[in-house]
C-alpha cells in the first residue's frame, strides 16, 4: 500500500490499524501492510475480546467521520455482528460544543452581516452539538422562533483527510484480501463520502426539507419544519421551530395522551410513498430524529440524509416488501436478485434458498411484530455471503425501515405493518401508473418515437439495398461451431466403421456355406479371415468409446 508521510494521514493509519487490532481484525493489518503504523508494545497491549458498546466509545474518540462510519457500519448486517450492530445504531451523534465566539463569527461571516443585526434573539447556549454541526435557538425579527444549525469551523477538511486515509485503505483491501472482495470496503467508503459532502452543504438539506415536506403534504399529521432560504447558506441552515419531545424520552402518561396507532399508521404510510411513489425519501428516521409535537402529530428532523431510488428500484422494492409481509420466500429471492448484480462466484441456489428460510422464519413468527427492517439487512448479509451485490440504496432503506420499525412500535405496541404494506400496495400501483403516464414523463417518449419516425426511412432502405445486392447476414453467437463439427464428424466415422463391421460379419456368414479346400480351424479360410478382421475393428472401436470418450469426459 502506497503510505501517506503526512503526519495526519499516519495517525489516521495508526487509528484504523489500533481498531482492527483491538476488535480480532489483526490479519487485515497484515493484509493492508499497516504493521509499521503500530508499535510492537501497543500491538501487545490491544485486547481482541473488547465490546460491542467499547467499539462505539472509540469511534465516537475518533471524532465525525468515524461517527459517521460507525452510523454506516450499523447497516451491514454482512458484515458486523447483531450486538455490533445495535451498538452502533444507538451511536451517539453528540460531542462537545464549539465556542459561541466560533458561533458568531460563521453565522456573520456567512450572512453578511452581524449576527445580533440578523435575529431578534439568539441564544448563546447550543440545544445540541454533533459531530457536524450545533443547533440554536433564535427569534426572527418578525417574531418567529426558529433554530439556526451551524456548522463547525473546519470539519470539512478535517472528513476530506479522514476518507482519504480509508479509502487507501479500503482499495489495498479490496485488492489483496478475499475479505475485500466480497464486501467491496472502497465502494462503502464511496457512498459514505457522497452522503458525507452532501450533508455537509446546508442548501441541499433545505432544498430536502421543502421537497419532501411538499410530497407528504397529504398526510395531516406529519410536520416537515419549514427552512427560511434567506437565512441558509451552505454552512448555515435556518428554519422553524417545532416544540415537541423525541418519541424516545415520552413518557408513558403522554403515549397514552395521544393516538399512537393513527400516529404510526400515518408514518409507516408517509414512508412507504417516499419509497415507492417518490423516488426520494428520508433516510435517518431513528427515535432522536422523529418528534411528538404539542399538538399530537409526528415532526421529522435532519433530513440532510436522503436517499433516492430509480423507478425499477421502486417496483422490485415493492414485489420485496409484499412477499415478505405475505411470508412468500421464493418471491423475496426473485425480487432480491432483480434488484442487484450476481459477482464471480455467485451461487444463486443458496442465495434464494437462505431469503426463502428466512422469509419462512418469519411469517412463523407473530406476524403482528414483524419487523421488516431487520429482515431486509439480513437480506444484505445474505447476499454478501453468496457473492451478490445490492445497490447502496437497498442499504438505506433497509436502515430506514430497522429505524421505522422502532418508531411505529414505540407509538403502538400492536402494529400490523403487514395491513399497511397490503392496503397500500394497490394504491401505490395505482399511483407510478398515472405518474408513467404523466405529460411530463410522456414527453421523453414523443421525443424518442420523433427519433424513430425520422430514422425509420432510412433504416428499411438499408436493409433493402442490402437484401438486393445479397450482403444481409445474421450472426448467430450461440454455440461453438468447430467442437460442433468435431463431434458430428466423430459420430459419422463410428457409424461408417460400425457398418463395415456389419458388413464383414454378413459376408463371412455367407461364405461359411461356400466349400473350399483352404481352411482355417476347419472353416472356410476366407470366411474366417472376414471375421477376424470384424472382430478386430470391433475390438478398436470399443477401446475408444470406452477408454478415450471417458478421459474426455473427465476434462
Amino acid at each position: 500500500m502506497v503510505v501517506s508521510l503526512k503526519p495526519e494521514r499516519l495517525k489516521r493509519y495508526k487509528d484504523v490499524a489500533m481498531l482492527l487490532i483491538r476488535y480480532g481484525r489483526s490479519d487485515l493489518i497484515s493484509a493492508a501492510g499497516l504493521e509499521g503504523s503500530v508499535l510492537p508494545d501497543e500491538i501487545a497491549a490491544e485486547s481482541q475480546t473488547a465490546s460491542a458498546e467499547d467499539l462505539a466509545k472509540d469511534l465516537e474518540k475518533l471524532g465525525p467521520t468515524f461517527i459517521k462510519l460507525g452510523q454506516l457500519l450499523s447497516t451491514r448486517a454482512d458484515l458486523m455482528p447483531g450486538p455490533y450492530l445495535e451498538a452502533l445504531e444507538r451511536l451517539q451523534d453528540q460531542i462537545e460544543p464549539f465556542p459561541y465566539e466560533e458561533v458568531e463569527r460563521i453565522v456573520s461571516g456567512e450572512l453578511g452581516v452581524r449576527l445580533s443585526k440578523a435575529f431578534a434573539d439568539f441564544d448563546p447556549v447550543p440545544l445540541a452539538a454533533a459531530s457536524l454541526a450545533q443547533v440554536h435557538r433564535a427569534y426572527m425579527r418578525d417574531g418567529r422562533a426558529v433554530v439556526v444549525k451551524v456548522q463547525r469551523p473546519d470539519i470539512r477538511d478535517l472528513i476530506v483527510g479522514d476518507l482519504e486515509a480509508l479509502g487507501e485503505i479500503g482499495h489495498f483491501l479490496d485488492e489483496h484480501t478475499e475479505l475485500g472482495k466480497r464486501y467491496e470496503f472502497e465502494n462503502m467508503l464511496v457512498n459514505l463520502r457522497k452522503s458525507l459532502l452532501r450533508e455537509l452543504d446546508f442548501t441541499i438539506e433545505a432544498n430536502n426539507l421543502s421537497t419532501i415536506a411538499e410530497n407528504l403534504a397529504e398526510f395531516e399529521d406529519i410536520v416537515i419544519p419549514e427552512a427560511i432560504d434567506d437565512f441558509t447558506t451552505s454552512r448555515i441552515l435556518t428554519m422553524e421551530y417545532i416544540a415537541g419531545k423525541k418519541i424516545t424520552a415520552l413518557n408513558p402518561l403522554r403515549l397514552l395522551e395521544i393516538d399512537g396507532s393513527l400516529l404510526a399508521e400515518e408514518l409507516f404510510g408517509a414512508y412507504l410513498k417516499q419509497f415507492l411513489v417518490d423516488g426520494i425519501f428520508h433516510a435517518d428516521p431513528h427515535p432522536g430524529n422523529v418528534f411528538v409535537t404539542e399538538d399530537d402529530r409526528i415532526a421529522l428532523l435532519d433530513l440532510g440524509m436522503v436517499g433516492r431510488v430509480t423507478r425499477s428500484f421502486q417496483d422490485n422494492l415493492l414485489r420485496l416488501l409484499l412477499a415478505i409481509s405475505e411470508g412468500r420466500g421464493e418471491m423475496a429471492a426473485q425480487a432480491a436478485i432483480r434488484m442487484g448484480e450476481a459477482k464471480e462466484g455467485f451461487d444463486r441456489s443458496s442465495f434464494e434458498r437462505r431469503i426463502t428460510d428466512l422469509v419462512a422464519d418469519n411469517s412463523d413468527a407473530v406476524l403482528s411484530r414483524l419487523n421488516a427492517g431487520k429482515v431486509t439487512l439480513e437480506i444484505t448479509r445474505i447476499s454478501a455471503d453468496s457473492w451478490f451485490r445490492l445497490p447502496a440504496e437497498f442499504t438505506m432503506i433497509a436502515k430506514a425501515l430497522m429505524n421505522l420499525d422502532r418508531v411505529v412500535y414505540t407509538l403502538d405496541e400492536n402494529f400490523d405493518p403487514n395491513i399497511i404494506i397490503r392496503e397500500r400496495a394497490n394504491e401505490i400501483l395505482q399511483r407510478n401508473i398515472l405518474k408513467s403516464v404523466a405529460p411530463s414523463n410522456l414527453l421523453s417518449g414523443v421525443v424518442d418515437l420523433k427519433e424513430f419516425a425520422e430514422k425509420f426511412p432510412t433504416r428499411v432502405n438499408r436493409i433493402l439495398d442490402a437484401v438486393g445486392n445479397n450482403e444481409l447476414r445474421f450472426k448467430v453467437d450461440a454455440i461453438d461451431e468447430k467442437v460442433v463439427l468435431e463431434g458430428l464428424q466423430k459420430v459419422a466415422n463410428r457409424i461408417t466403421l460400425g457398418l463395415v463391421v456389419a458388413a464383414l460379419i454378413v459376408g463371412a456368414a455367407m461364405l461359411m456355406r461356400v466349400e473350399t479346400s483352404f481352411r482355417i480351424f476347419g472353416y472356410p479360410g476366407l470366411a474366417m479371415i472376414l471375421f477376424i478382421l470384424a472382430a478386430a475393428a470391433g475390438f478398436v472401436l470399443a477401446f475408444s468409446i470406452v477408454f478415450y470418450d471417458e478421459k474426455r469426459r473427465k476434462h
